[in-house]
């Protein structure tokens, strides 16, 4: 099972909600390892076939080693000088100096273009203006007998007219000049918003560029955590483990150790030993052909049948009689709330739904913790918590009657939940 969820990098959710948290540690830190080893092999790929194109493409265009070097300028103290701006004595600060520079190229901007504008006001003004009184002189040029004949009074109306068109040409030129100037000074501002407004998203890419760091760094650092519980949680079952075949409590693996204790350092064979542990009996003839995983009721009871009674599943160890921590296909819920009145120790063992194997479930003292055991090979372990492997159901039971199932929550099987039904919910499996 746990060969196929690395091979597939893809654990079922339902699957996953039966696994406590030490379980899950352990799971997702395979799964890390098994990552990491996949990208060292395509980045080694990867940079091969790199340094293949390179080599070729070099030997084809026949390039020499001419690169292009940067020298650095070095201060009196014989270091490379650097200038940081605004932390210099005397520098502005690095905002101030940025408003500045924003503001004047803006001022520059907006002054240009409104000398563009004045011009072309100018020339409408002129030519207007120009027009009417180059008419007006030739009027008075052609009239000139007329007026040498009227009176002062008529000569002074005509001045004061012309007077007053030079005066309204004036207004009207002050009119464009302040135009000119609001022109300039929104431009300005428009141009002064928009360089700063650039830099403000420059300066929020930035931090948005900051937030990411941060968060991947503490995503690394929660990998690191995980494998470093996982690590530990191995480090201490596998010194468990040695303690546990000291007393052969490990189903195929107590005569080996009595064997090797004669000719070899006794520590460094159990250790050669857990590495490699012996396969159990294997069974050779197979009734049915079973499914990746169990999809119904009927299919999990004919699993059991074929498979699970001749390996006496569910037994106790020198008895017809079945155990009484063992219960038939019952849910999560059920079990709690057979467990829900116990003390803390109290536990059973039901038949999965998610899984070909079994869910042991346990009575905490805050709570129930469940874990799953799997019996889809030739052998009986708890999914990614131990890596003892056991010869029968009863023997992992027996086994963790005297040692802990996890090192973080000191779980000991002390008092079997026995039946509370009749007829017993595991009848429908052994009829």
């Amino acid at each position: 099972m746990l060969q196929q969820i690395l091979r597939d990098m893809y654990i079922d959710p339902e699957l996953l909600v039966e696994l406590n948290e030490e379980q899950r540690h352990v799971l997702f830190f395979k799964m890390r390892e098994e990552q990491i080893r996949r990208w060292k092999e395509r980045e080694e790929k990867d940079q091969g076939e790199a340094a293949l194109k390179v080599t070729a493409r070099l030997r084809q265009n026949n390039v020499t080693d001419n690169e292009k070097r940067v020298q650095w300028l070095h201060g009196t103290d014989g270091e490379v000088w650097v200038w940081i701006m605004g932390e210099a004595p005397g520098d502005k600060p690095y905002e101030q100096i940025s408003e500045e520079l924003f503001a004047e190229r803006a001022r520059q901007q907006a002054q240009k273009e409104a000398e563009e504008l004045w011009k072309q006001k100018e020339a409408e003004i002129t030519k207007k203006f120009r027009d009417a009184m180059a008419k007006e002189k030739a009027r008075i040029v052609a009239e000139k007998w007329k007026v040498e004949t009227e009176d002062r009074k008529a000569a002074k109306l005509m001045e004061e007219k012309i007077q007053e068109e030079l005066k309204r040409e004036e207004e009207e030129r002050q009119r464009g000049e302040q135009q000119i100037r609001q022109q300039e000074e929104r431009r300005a501002q428009e141009l002064f918003l928009s360089l700063k407004h650039a830099q403000q998203c420059s300066q929020r890419d930035e931090k948005e560029d900051r937030e990411w760091e941060e968060q991947l760094r503490r995503s690394k650092a929660a990998d690191e955590e995980r494998s470093h519980k996982a690590r530990r949680a191995r480090d201490e079952y596998q010194r468990q483990s040695l303690r546990a075949i000291k007393k052969g409590k490990v189903a195929g693996l107590s005569s080996l150790f009595q064997l090797a204790g004669s000719s070899i350092d006794s520590e460094t064979k159990l250790i050669s030993i857990l590495a490699c542990p012996p396969s159990p009996i294997s069974y050779i003839f197979r009734a049915w052909e079973r499914p990746a995983r169990p999809f119904c009721r009927e299919v999990i009871i004919q699993w059991f049948k074929e498979e699970q009674l001749p390996r006496r599943a569910g037994f106790e160890r020198n008895a017809n009689t079945i155990a009484p921590w063992f219960h038939g296909i019952i849910s999560r819920q059920e079990a709690e709330e057979l467990l829900m009145n116990k003390s803390e120790g109290a536990f059973l063992v039901r038949v999965s739904e998610k899984i070909w194997g079994y869910a042991l479930s346990y009575r905490h003292q805050s709570g129930f913790k469940h874990f799953l055991i799997d019996a889809s090979g030739d052998f009986y372990s708890f999914l990614g918590v131990d890596p003892n492997r056991h010869a029968t159901l009863t023997d992992l039971i027996d086994f963790h009657k005297e040692e802990i199932i996890t090192s973080s929550g000191g779980e000991l099987l002390l008092e079997p939940c026995h039946q509370t039904r009749n007829p017993p919910d595991y009848k429908h499996l052994f009829e």
